[in-house]
């Protein structure tokens, strides 16, 4: 898909409150992070460029057709409390020991659950399944991309609870889409992870700190904005929309100090990272001279139960 078609549907996904990059964002950054592999995983990913940005979306067209989807964008550490980062358990299993398992899910299992992709990724290598590689690698991205969001970590995930109801869209979706061309998005090259779980870990918790200034700096600009001039009316595919202003968001953003950028970076170095260590500890297959594949058609929506690690599964 071209930009303007990407910039159409997330403008008019904008202005509700959906908690995801946006589709821009997520196609965006899973683009951005095949050029960060090394050259033996790009004769597979480089040629499924356009595979991976617009599969990319897959997980939130599946949280409204899919039971127990929605639960894994997202987790909620303020339910959690001040001492969240020491007393909630970062493996599955010691998490159920000390919660019920409803109520994980309830607020959210993202880190949990995005390990368990980042498994069935390297068991996908393993088996040399080319169909299997392809959507777990878009499927991750999009959950790490996730995690990165500061937003995808609170219960006041669309400013609901402090009167500021579509700042996820704004931030997620309508500053990238008016600043991404002068971002800098080149992050270096993929590195191996030694322990991916506490890697995601401390991804939620660096995003979770920012939430402060997410929600501040929204009510700031807001306070020094003249009456009407918050919001504009745009044309999107035949419909007029309204969204946050030009000028709004550009000063949203210039009082962030680059936060949105910075998220995508860190998004895209951790997608990167984390399709590098699945390959790795699948034995670095040849991605040249992948056989048939064993899965379904890849534009499926639903996993295949031959590689997927599902969280009953994980000791």
């Amino acid at each position: 898909m071209n930009f303007l078609i990407f910039s159409s549907i997330s403008l008019l996904f904008y202005i509700l409150p959906i908690p995801f990059w946006g589709f821009f964002g997520h196609a965006l950054i899973n683009r951005q992070a095949v050029y960060s592999l090394p050259p033996e995983m790009l004769p597979l990913y480089k040629k499924e460029l356009a595979y991976l940005a617009e599969k990319s979306v897959n997980p939130d067209r599946r949280r409204y057709a899919v039971k127990g989807e929605a639960e894994k964008h997202y987790i909620d550490l303020d339910h959690y409390g001040d001492s969240v980062r020491y007393q909630l358990p970062k493996y599955w299993a010691a998490a159920l020991e000390q919660y019920p398992e409803d109520s994980l899910r309830a607020h959210g299992i993202g880190p949990w659950s995005t390990y368990l992709t980042f498994l069935s990724l390297t068991k996908a290598f393993a088996a040399q399944d080319k169909a299997a590689i392809l959507r777990l690698s878009a499927d991750l991205g999009h959950y790490l991309g996730d995690l990165n969001v500061p937003l995808h970590t609170t219960q006041n995930y669309n400013g609901q609870l402090s009167g500021q109801t579509g700042i996820h869209g704004f931030w997620e979706s309508r500053i990238p889409e008016l600043q991404a061309k002068n971002y800098s998005f080149w992050v270096g090259k993929a590195s191996y992870v030694t322990d991916p779980q506490q890697a995601l870990w401390e991804a939620v918790y660096r995003a979770h700190a920012q939430v402060d200034s997410v929600l501040k700096f929204e009510k700031l600009v807001t306070e020094k904005v003249p009456a009407g001039q918050k919001y504009s009316y745009e044309e999107r595919g035949g419909q007029t929309v309204r969204v946050y202003s030009r000028e709004f968001t550009e000063a949203y953003a210039l009082a962030l100090n680059k936060q949105v950028e910075r998220q995508m970076r860190a998004s895209i170095k951790m997608i990167a990272d984390f399709w590098y260590t699945a390959w790795v500890n699948a034995g670095q297959p040849d991605l040249s001279r992948l056989p048939n594949s064993l899965e379904a058609p890849q534009d499926s929506l639903r996993p295949n139960s031959k590689i997927r690690v599902r969280l009953h599964d994980w000791k």
